[in-house]
């Protein structure tokens, strides 16, 4: 069994909950930034002995939040020694709109992972696009890259779609999955 860590950061709870339902279907550590975009004591590590890094920030302004930017930038230590080389990563986001820009978001967590010299793992979920699906139905965002949730304004976290939950967290089994048959 790998051992996977999802390292996250939420604002309102949202992103906790779709971290929560990654971390469910991973059999994963979670690991928070704080609101300051500090980790907590032992954190860094937690993700140098991971498998698996599964990333995931709310979408703000069409990017990660500044706390999750914050723990990017400060993993250069890791960057700078290649301690992620080679561990399994990915990457999920949340916005209150259907797109909301969160692809961009994906593509940063993306970027990041490469830049640590990683390998990216998408959610290999076919989307639910036909004219019946409804935001219950499995990756209802359409999402190959990672795992997408809407997460209305006017909503908390326990507002959140059925579906999009357990997109994620089919997403954290896949990540797993594949972290294993790579650890062997």
């Amino acid at each position: 069994m790998a051992k996977v860590t999802v390292v996250y950061h939420s604002g309102y709870g949202h992103t906790q909950r779709m971290a929560q339902s990654v971390a469910d279907g991973a059999g994963a550590t979670l690991l928070a930034i704080d609101a300051e975009g500090n980790l907590p004591e032992g954190g860094w590590e937690t993700l140098n002995a991971s498998d698996a890094i599964i990333m995931g920030s709310p979408t703000y302004m069409g990017s990660v939040s500044w706390q999750f930017k914050k723990f990017a930038d400060a993993s250069s230590k890791a960057w700078f020694s290649q301690q992620w080389k080679d561990k399994v990563a990915a990457g999920f986001t949340n916005s209150a709109t259907m797109n909301g820009d969160k692809l961009s978001t994906l593509h940063y967590l993306f970027t990041l992972s490469m830049q640590h010299s990683m390998i990216w793992v998408g959610t290999g979920l076919m989307p639910s696009n036909s004219s019946t699906a409804t935001k219950a139905d499995i990756n209802y965002t359409g999402s190959f890259a990672g795992a997408m949730a809407v997460s209305p304004s006017d909503k908390g976290a326990d507002g959140m779609a059925s579906g999009d939950l357990e997109t994620a967290r089919l997403f954290g089994e896949r990540v797993a999955k594949l972290a294993a048959r790579l650890a062997k």
